[in-house]
């Protein structure tokens, strides 16, 4: 990559007039003492070494970060000209990130009058893997997010991701994770699943997409928003998972709570079947299988809190499932009443039941008179 950092930051240069190395690294100087602090596995670090790093790192990132958002020199091309994918994965990762203050710093150097915010650019080049809309300076003024509050890439997607969505009150109560059930056994129980339809909004407003962690269960029916499963979804999560454990200020831990939901809901591929005929995962990976070993391994050694973000819904499945009643009702779905043909069989077999019934009984009325 290091050929290519040369090129990003050469077109970097090229976009404000009398802009050059020296007086980039001088504007990187003087945040130095403060990007030094956002490491912790820095030794008599060389001061010049620092900062040409930064330098020479933040720039392909502000250029990568342009060049997804088409913002690219009249007459050039782009500079990585593929789908990119192995690159967003590789600045998504927890241990790659740069501070944001620095990088916002570059941006701001060389930002054009109606470029939007290096905030809003990050949202638009990173958040498709997480199904989020684009953003406008409208949406964005709504999260009240400004870029001395963001702390790097992931914890932008991770904002932007998370915005919206309302905190939950509950009281403590253990019986959630004691035994919830996966979704077939859901199913057998009387549980339906459904797919959350997308709200329909203002165009400028960051609510166009239903939140990926909206999910609700009312009434025996279980709504859960559509989820994509794709080559780089685990990565993503995974580093946003370890994002919000190593951060003590991150409440609640959406990305946490999501993975340890759907772990308990998929244990085998007859889960993912059942999720995916619904509409709820869409799996671009291959096997159903490895959509449930994806689940079932992405919540390894993640801490589960008691503000869970979850836990009412569990609560609920849970005491629906434990009504007789709704067992017996499922059971009678699917054993008798799977499929129009099996319905209508049933339902002809019962009247032909019944008139044999009445026969009989009319045939000992008969007899005994």
């Amino acid at each position: 990559m290091e050929k290519y950092k040369l090129l990003y930051l050469r077109r970097f240069l090229q976009r404000k007039e009398g802009l050059d190395v020296e007086s980039c690294i001088s504007e990187l100087e003087k945040l130095k003492e403060e990007a030094i602090k956002c490491y912790d596995d820095i030794e008599d670090v060389n001061d010049s070494l620092f900062c040409n790093m930064l330098l020479l790192d933040g720039c392909f990132v502000v250029e990568f970060i342009r060049e997804r958002c088409q913002i690219i020199p009249t007459g050039e091309d782009m500079i990585i000209n593929i789908k990119a994918g192995n690159l967003f994965l590789d600045m998504m990762l927890l241990e790659n990130q740069l501070p944001f203050f620095d990088v916002n710093k570059l941006h701001q150097m060389t930002k054009q009058d109606n470029e939007f915010p290096l905030a809003i650019l990050t949202n638009n080049s990173f958040t498709f893997l997480v199904g989020l809309p684009k953003m406008t300076p409208e949406s964005f003024n709504k999260t009240k997010c400004n870029a001395a509050n963001i702390k790097h890439l992931l914890h932008a997607v991770h904002i932007f991701s998370c915005y919206g969505i309302p905190m939950k009150k509950s009281k403590d109560d253990i019986r959630w994770h004691k035994v919830i059930p996966n979704a077939t056994e859901f199913s057998e129980a009387g549980v339906s699943f459904e797919k959350v339809k997308n709200i329909n909004g203002n165009k400028d407003s960051i609510n166009i997409m239903t939140s990926l962690f909206d999910i609700k269960f009312e009434n025996g029916l279980m709504k859960i928003p559509c989820f994509p499963i794709a080559d780089e979804t685990e990565t993503l999560v995974r580093n946003l998972i370890a994002y919000e454990q190593q951060s003590s200020d991150v409440q609640p831990k959406y990305f946490s709570d999501f993975a340890i939901f759907m772990d308990y809901l998929i244990d085998s591929e007859k889960d993912v079947n059942l999720l995916r005929q619904k509409g709820i995962i869409v799996n671009w990976i291959g096997e159903d299988k490895e959509v449930a070993n994806l689940f079932n391994k992405i919540g390894n050694g993640v801490t589960v809190y008691s503000n869970f973000y979850y836990k009412e819904e569990c609560l609920k499945a849970a005491e629906h499932c434990e009504k007789p009643w709704n067992r017996m009702k499922a059971n009678l779905k699917h054993n008798y009443f799977s499929s129009p043909w099996v319905g209508a069989s049933t339902v002809a077999a019962t009247i032909l039941l019944l008139l044999t019934t009445i026969q009989t009984i009319l045939a000992f009325t008969c007899a005994f008179k």
